[in-house]
């Protein structure tokens, strides 16, 4: 099939840009989906400094990778997201201390990001958008939907000047379904475009181990928001019950083995991923295969490596005849 399979670099921005490059094409990817984490994309200088998107540019020439995608995770929880002492671990020092002051400092990044995939030749952002109401999710106390519909509102004002500059530019949001998210499984992803309206700015990453945990099934997301899948990454989870375990994680880390569920690398836990590329082939959808690589139980280069080997086993086409056609005479 001629998807691309692609690494996502958020899991390795431990390490300047052009090892992480070499890494990938040692791997055996063809091209990455780059995070703007660590040294590997900043996003104002991309789209402020032709110098820099040329170095950028050149490292991955030099390596015989294509970047697909910008992730922008961290970022555009930021934009969405109420006062939490935990966001102060994901902005750089300068970008405020004040939830507003954060916020604006996020929103601004993400329109730069539009230039930045501009500047580079790239058509998809993936990330998230954050959720002012997810501590609120256990409806103890109760959370009336005057609060649910003041939250989708608030994403709304938030995310319309940022997916305005995304039409200038000719750029598209995927958000990742996850949770933490105003949408964070099926019901809120198809709320999420109601409120928008359908805007085709708006789209999902999809990424299967977010969903399986939760019960959700990857193959009806795909057939029911087909014309709103823009980028797709590929990962696992293993779902452990064990009687003692719970699916709400039990506040233990991941990888933790006590847990009730965790990521997995792609073919080591419960996602169907034959059947998740036959509903890809249903919709024709070309573009990437994203390796978002998370296994705390695994090494991270021999995962990897395994990873890329996996989905380009996985990676079918489907039939250009049916079966039965073969038999049929003049």
């Amino acid at each position: 099939m001629s998807r691309p399979i692609t690494l996502f670099s958020g899991q390795w921005a431990d390490m300047p840009f052009e090892k992480f490059c070499e890494k990938a094409k040692s791997f055996g990817y063809e091209g990455i989906e780059i995070a703007c984490l660590g040294d590997h994309l900043d996003l104002k200088k991309a789209a402020t400094d032709a110098k820099y998107v040329e170095e950028r540019k050149n490292i991955l020439k030099n390596f015989g990778l294509k970047v697909f995608a910008i992730g922008t995770h961290l970022i555009g929880q930021c934009v969405g997201d109420n006062p939490d002492p935990r966001i102060a671990a994901l902005i750089p020092q300068g970008a405020g201390t004040k939830p507003d002051e954060i916020r604006k400092w996020a929103a601004q990044e993400m329109k730069y990001a539009a230039v930045a995939a501009k500047n580079l030749g790239v058509k998809i952002v993936t990330g998230f958008m954050g959720n002012p109401i997810w501590a609120y999710w256990y409806s103890i106390p109760q959370v009336t939907e005057q609060m649910i519909t003041d939250a989708y509102a608030q994403i709304i004002k938030a995310w319309t000047p940022i997916f305005d500059d995304f039409d200038k530019n000719g750029i598209k949001y995927a958000l990742e379904v996850h949770p933490a998210q105003i949408a964070f499984d099926y019901y809120t992803a198809e709320r999420l475009l109601k409120e928008f309206k359908n805007r085709k700015t708006l789209g999902f990453n999809l990424d299967p181990s977010h969903l399986v945990w939760q019960g959700v099934s990857p193959a009806l997301f795909i057939r029911d928001f087909h014309r709103q899948l823009l980028h797709v990454h590929m990962k696992d989870t293993a779902v452990t019950l064990d009687g003692k375990s719970s699916i709400l994680g039990s506040f233990l880390n991941f990888g933790d083995v006590r847990r009730g569920w965790n990521f997995r690398s792609p073919g080591h836990g419960d996602v169907d991923f034959e059947n998740f590329i036959r509903e890809l082939n249903a919709i024709n959808y070309k573009g990437p295969l994203s390796v978002e690589w998370e296994d705390s139980g695994m090494n991270r280069e021999v995962g990897a490596k395994e990873a890329c080997e996996f989905v380009k086993n996985i990676n079918f086409s489907p039939t250009d005849t049916a079966a039965d056609d073969t038999a049929k005479t003049e």
